[in-house]
């Protein structure tokens, strides 16, 4: 019901224009003659009490007036007067509304957008907007909006957050000769959403895939769900990732985390493929709405020129596919198709004066090479040959080859001439640059996205009921106390019920209690401040580690209290955890923090007292399995230490991945109480000796 809904609003058989004008200049003018232009096949009801008639088409009173049925109505009137349209609009029984009128959420009057959405979805609609330019369809002959033409035509659609980019792509679309089928405008997304906009465009026969430009998801994790479930390509230029509304000073992870970082992890873990740029996200729609994903790492390029060849060998390994060595069967081919100065290592060197023949020949052989996964062709213009018959030799060399289950782009450098070919490429269903560097970014975008859409889960579902119904009652007896976060103690028994392991610890009040402790633990041990006033234990002073005797002991109690005071006299100040010292290993942290927009997200990196300064960091969605966990132990910069480096053995990863996967299901379940958590350091040990989490944070929801 949902799809046929969104059908009338993007495909509709029948659109009323309720604010229609015959003054030109107006909206309701621009709307209505847009459909004309474009050669809308559909009927045109323009909707005006004020005249009879409307360039051409008999103009109604209201939309209860019109005779025949309505899929789509257009709002181009003044706010004010929505509410009673939509309701008008419900009982003629119109499937869904594209509201191009501004005044809303926009200005601050959410109120009357939440209104509006009760009301239309009360009847059964959905609404497109408001705010919005509206929505443009070459498969459709319709231009229903007040954007001046159609876009150029292609196989991919747009959706964009922003009507005024929106207008200025679809003029880009002729200048940088990239199409669409259709450009969406969605506003304020008041209803319909992005999610929603995924799942409509992921069934769309004319929509070979999708890009977005967005500012801001509201359904953030349906959002990855429904974009993860959609076998066609998307890409996203989201913008406003230079400051976060949700970061926070209360933790590490919270200090860290960003919009760039998280949206980056939400992305990955929807399948979709990102954009830098406005430039690089029309690069990157035009590859991935022609050519298949490219299956494995091994990318050839073939040149005339070293130059650019150079220059693409710089940006593959700069976009994270650097070149190899081509097999000794694929070189001994080229050198068919070069003089003996050239070279078929990789790139393959064809020089200054290979013809199109050469082109067409090494291109035919190499692409449909097993070795070969993704093949990038380069051309730089040159007196003795003509671009046009080197893109002509191209294309049948494709052709020829019979490959179609891998992508191949291409960059011809020159003048008009090759400007032509260039075009001549694209219009013939190949991605074509006139940059060396862009016809690499994109084939590495199309390896991205086959990595991606490897990984087919998008959340990891667990059974935690027991879990946490154990935590749910250690926060209940923290909240009775008034407090707002969890002691160092209770925290650790919250990852204790998920199964994480913790080093059994203690809270003495007393030095002599101290003293006590330690000895039935064992030397060393370390000591810590507990007062929910403090936070950062170390930048209070309170924090004693190697303490070996019990006279280091009863001093170091005395010391870590007298900081604690100093520190911030009126501290609730618990006592002091008394734990066994771990053992030395490499030190990482665990964070996590209840994002905005996508809920809990879970960070980790390497720990210790340097995590913020070194910031290498990366975050999921939680929650995720054991083997998404890996993914994130082995992206960080530092994972070579922990595959083991210099000697050094490697790391029981396989315990870590668990503890990952583990932290992530504890708080996706916690989501209601929990802000924010920290565990800093997690020490791993050798492979097999497994991890230990040395000290723990958890931060809750004011409520």
């Amino acid at each position: 019901m949902e799809l046929e809904v969104l059908n009338a609003v993007l495909k509709p058989k029948s659109i009323a224009v309720i604010g229609a004008s015959s003054t030109p200049g107006k909206i309701g003018y621009t709307v209505v003659n847009n459909l004309i232009i474009s050669k809308y096949g559909g009927d045109v009801y323009p909707v005006n009490p004020k005249t009879s008639e409307i360039l051409g088409f008999k103009a109604y009173p209201s939309v209860l007036d019109i005779p025949g049925n309505v899929d789509l109505a257009i709002f181009t009137i003044p706010a004010k007067f929505a509410l009673n349209a939509i309701e008008e609009c419900g009982k003629k029984g119109v499937k869904g509304l594209a509201i191009i009128t501004s005044g809303f959420g926009e200005v601050g009057k959410t109120d009357l957008e939440k209104k509006m959405v009760e009301t239309a979805n009360s009847y059964g609609m959905r609404i497109l907007g408001p705010n919005i330019v509206g929505v443009l369809s070459n498969s459709m002959n319709m231009n229903a909006s007040f954007a001046p033409i159609l876009p150029l035509p292609g196989k991919g659609s747009l959706v964009s957050q922003s009507g005024a980019l929106l207008i200025a792509m679809d003029m880009a679309t002729f200048t940088r000769r990239v199409g669409f089928d259709k450009l969406i405008s969605i506003g304020n997304m008041s209803d319909i959403t992005f999610g929603d906009m995924v799942e409509w465009l992921g069934q769309d026969d004319d929509t070979s895939s999708i890009s977005l430009y967005i500012e801001g998801l509201k359904d953030g994790r349906r959002f990855i769900e429904l974009a993860q479930k959609t076998k066609k390509p998307i890409i996203a230029l989201k913008s406003g990732v230079s400051a976060h509304g949700a970061a926070a000073a209360a933790s590490h992870t919270g200090s860290l985390a960003g919009a760039a970082k998280i949206y980056g992890a939400a992305f990955e873990q929807a399948g979709v493929v990102q954009a830098a740029s406005l430039d690089n996200l029309f690069d990157r729609s035009l590859a991935l709405s022609l050519q298949p994903p490219m299956p494995g790492d091994n990318l050839l390029i073939i040149t005339n020129g070293g130059g650019v060849g150079v220059l693409a060998t710089d940006a593959a390994e700069r976009y994270g596919i650097p070149l190899k060595f081509a097999p000794d069967d694929v070189q001994t081919e080229l050198k068919k198709y070069m003089p003996e100065f050239g070279s078929a290592k990789n790139p393959a060197d064809l020089t200054g004066i290979a013809g199109a023949d050469w082109y067409e020949e090494s291109v035919a052989n190499s692409f449909a090479h097993p070795w070969v996964d993704g093949l990038t062709v380069l051309y730089c213009e040159v007196a003795i040959t003509e671009p046009m018959d080197v893109a002509m030799g191209i294309k049948r060399a494709i052709d020829k080859s019979g490959v179609t289950d891998k992508p191949i782009t291409i960059s011809f450098v020159g003048g008009e001439k090759t400007e032509a070919a260039t075009q001549w490429l694209v219009e013939n269903g190949i991605p074509a640059y006139s940059d060396p560097d862009a016809a690499v970014n994109v084939i590495a975008a199309l390896r991205e996205y086959a990595k991606m859409k490897e990984h087919n889960t998008a959340f990891e579902k667990m059974d935690t009921s027991s879990s946490k119904e154990k935590a749910l009652a250690i926060i209940k007896s923290a909240r009775a106390d008034g407090r707002d976060s969890l002691t160092e103690i209770e925290a650790k028994k919250v990852f204790e019920v998920y199964n994480m392991p913790v080093p059994k610890c203690d809270l003495a009040t007393t030095a002599d209690e101290s003293v006590s402790m330690a000895n039935n633990f064992g030397y060393p041990i370390v000591m810590k401040i507990v007062s929910p006033e403090i936070l950062h234990k170390s930048d209070a002073g309170g924090v004693k580690v190697n303490i070996q005797n019990d006279d280091e002991c009863r001093k170091s109690f005395e010391t870590i209290m007298k900081n604690a005071k100093k520190f911030k006299a009126d501290a609730n100040i618990h006592g002091v955890v008394i734990q066994k010292m771990a053992p030395w290993g490499t030190e990482v942290i665990l964070g996590s923090i209840n994002d905005p927009t996508f809920g809990p997200t879970v960070m980790f990196g390497l720990g210790g007292i340097f995590v913020e300064v070194l910031k290498d960091v990366t975050f999921r969605v939680a929650p995720i399995s054991e083997d998404r966990a890996m993914d994130m132990i082995n992206e960080i910069k530092s994972a070579p230490i922990l595959k083991g480096v210099r000697g050094e053995n490697p790391k029981d990863r396989t315990a870590l991945a668990k503890v990952i996967s583990s932290y992530s299901a504890m708080v996706f379940d916690l989501i209601d109480e929990v802000s924010e958590t920290d565990a800093n350091p997690v020490i791993v040990y050798d492979d097999g000796d497994g991890v230990s989490i040395v000290d723990a944070r958890m931060i809750l929801k004011s409520k």
